[in-house]
């Protein structure tokens, strides 16, 4: 090998190692929001407004108690069916809210609609208690349609199949012939589409007792916003929606749980955009006047740096956006 060769091969070493180092240290950086602080999480939280601070966070096992409680109570005057769905911003942070917009925003819609806004909070108890389940995605998701934590329901994280002894709303309420008919939209599939999946078991139970409870797999959060619009076109749509939208799951595993981070910022406004698509499609179904919706909207865990999973108050906190009283 020549001088010349070897002076080349020198200099395209030194580049590839310096864009590699400062992609390194860029991607750290991002990923890993030294400013993240609990101080200033505690500082944007009492911007959102919540009508209650973080001491007093409601559980999200209280969901459950608030859709059954929907529908067991008397229908207003001229309404003649109650109809309810949960929309889910999965590893949506409590913080982040202070970015939602002005317009086109599912949240603002709510409260627009003489909704109410609260702190609550996932992991089985209140921060700074030591959290007794995973603020994760199976866990948090499955005690807001259980009504139970994971002492009872037995998902004390992802990829763990749940078993028939504890069902969710969306069998209950159809079983039990509250309701006609219910859907779960998603496009995770560790919900019901893979093994060990949280509702394999009860997908299963379903489908073998011919109950109208609907589990769908969506390719992606445009899918899944897509598959939620064609249910409420329906003029028979589900009496119980459940979707969830996941951009700020998403977001944050690849480049941080953080108001800090503009992408994240971005992901739940698109979410919330999606939110506000999902409500106005119910407005505007021709039997909406005579209908009784309840509608909430909310997280399953919060996240720091590129993960949730455990004890931080920015991975316990999550919301209840919500038109029903709490």
């Amino acid at each position: 090998m020549n001088k010349k060769k070897k002076i080349i091969i020198i200099i395209s070493s030194v580049l590839v190692f310096c864009i590699g180092l400062s992609l390194s240290i860029g991607l750290t950086w991002h990923m890993l929001d030294l400013k993240d602080t609990e101080e200033l999480y505690r500082s944007n939280v009492a911007k959102v407004g919540y009508e209650n601070t973080i001491e007093t966070a409601i559980p999200q096992t209280a969901l459950y108690g608030l859709v059954k409680n929907h529908y067991s109570s008397p229908l207003a005057e001229g309404k003649s069916v109650k109809k309810a769905i949960i929309i889910g911003y999965d590893g949506c942070r409590a913080d982040v809210l202070t970015e939602r917009e002005s317009s086109n925003s599912a949240i603002g819609e709510v409260l627009n609609m003489g909704g109410s806004i609260n702190l609550s909070y996932c992991g089985g108890v209140n921060y700074p208690e030591k959290n007794v389940q995973d603020t994760s995605t199976a866990p948090g998701w499955c005690s807001i349609l259980t009504g139970q934590w994971a002492t009872v329901h037995g998902i004390t994280g992802n990829d763990i199949s749940k078993s028939m002894e504890t069902k969710t709303l969306l069998t209950s309420l159809v079983e039990d012939k509250v309701i006609d008919s219910s859907t779960f939209i998603t496009k995770w599939a560790g919900h019901f589409s893979r093994k060990n999946a949280t509702y394999l078991l009860e997908k299963e139970y379903c489908e073998n007792n011919n109950l109208n409870v609907a589990f769908n797999k969506c390719k992606n959060n445009a899918k899944s916003l897509e598959t939620t619009l064609g249910e409420i076109g329906k003029s028979d749509c589900a009496d119980f929606i459940f979707v969830i939208y996941e951009q700020t799951d998403a977001e944050g595993h690849s480049y941080g749980f953080t108001i800090n981070n503009p992408d994240y910022r971005k992901a739940f406004k698109e979410a919330d955009k999606y939110g506000y698509d999902t409500i106005n499609a119910i407005k505007s179904r021709p039997t909406y006047q005579s209908e009784d919706w309840l509608i909430i909207i909310t997280s399953d865990h919060g996240g720091i740096n590129i993960e949730h999973g455990k004890e931080s108050i920015q991975e316990r906190m999550t919301f209840i956006v919500t038109n029903a009283d709490m």
